[in-house]
């Protein structure tokens, strides 16, 4: 009878923990806090300003036009945080509701113009030839106006109102912005794979939404955040000038205006409050747009990625 012995078998060599991956937005919101502390306290602002204007009406119920002639030109109190205006109107409502107006805009007539600037910017971008000369020539001809003078004739021309005002300004930073968007297009339409595609014969459309939108929506991200803080600016100085919204709508620029210059000595906060609200509301968006900028566009880090930062951490030590 022969005995065999078994040799003990190996044991399997441990293999580590894997680490839990972190979401995207998780790891982008970490990035925000720990690069661009900035920009996360304009995302903080601009998330502020959303959701004033979102529950205005539950923030101040008592609305922006209660007129109560009794508390008239009432300096900041207890009742009034910001005071009232010469027909007692509660400044605080008329500045959260002025948010709800703005956030309104804003965002239509950002979201129009960056419509605009992704249909001209990828018809000229792909396409060239003489389709991309023919819209070039006409942004030309229309960036060789000034904004103040094309917004002052399309306001004489289709009358003041809010509608009218998102349709103006969609038009005027979404002709201009395409400049930006064809040059991402350009830069794309140079990658193998889009040449690869186009030697398979893939149908243009479907390139376009494959390949080339995919590749242009950083810009078109980091363009729709910078033109927020653009179309707030221009939509309070339309007000400002009698040209934009009109009364009784609680607009900033209009309150600047109406409010703020005739009262300015005898009641300075008409003027301060809707001017730091317009400050801080521009600010925190502007700080925000550059950090995106930054954070999703590789050239703005010196480009190289992970293989820069190995060689420069190689070369320290």
């Amino acid at each position: 009878m022969s005995l065999s012995i078994q040799a003990p078998a190996a044991a399997a060599p441990a293999t580590p923990p894997r680490r839990r991956a972190h979401p995207k937005t998780l790891r982008f919101l970490r990035r925000l806090c720990k690069e661009r502390p900035l920009g996360a306290l304009g995302a903080m602002i601009c998330l502020v300003l959303l959701l004033t204007g979102l529950f205005a009406d539950v923030i101040a119920p008592e609305g922006f036009n209660a007129i109560n002639p009794i508390e008239r030109l009432k300096a900041p109190s207890a009742e009034h945080w910001l005071g009232t205006d010469q027909l007692g109107r509660d400044v605080f409502a008329r500045i959260v509701h002025g948010a709800q107006l703005s956030v309104i805009v804003a965002f239509a007539a950002t979201t129009l113009s960056i419509v605009i600037s992704a249909l001209l910017g990828i018809l000229s971008g792909y396409f060239g030839g003489r389709l991309d000369m023919i819209i070039q020539r006409l942004v030309d001809g229309w960036m060789c106006f000034p904004d103040l003078i094309l917004l002052i004739v399309a306001v004489a021309v289709l009358g003041p109102g809010t509608w009218q005002v998102i349709l103006i300004l969609g038009l005027l930073f979404g002709i201009s912005g395409s400049r930006i968007i064809r040059g991402a297009v350009l830069s794309a339409k140079q990658n193998v794979y889009v040449h690869a595609a186009q030697s398979m014969g893939a149908s243009s459309p479907r390139i376009l939404l494959k390949h080339i939108l995919p590749n242009v929506m950083a810009p078109l991200i980091v363009l729709y955040t910078t033109r927020l803080a653009a179309v707030i600016l221009a939509e309070s100085g339309l007000s400002f000038l009698g040209l934009g919204i009109p009364p009784p709508e609680p607009s900033w620029g209009g309150m600047l205006s109406l409010d703020g210059r005739s009262y300015m000595f005898q009641a300075p906060w008409l003027a301060i409050a809707p001017g730091i609200a317009l400050t801080v509301a521009v600010f925190g968006i502007n700080m925000f747009g550059d950090a995106l900028r930054d954070l999703l566009d590789p050239r703005m880090r010196g480009g190289g990625g992970r293989y820069l930062a190995r060689v420069k951490r190689t070369i320290g030590s």
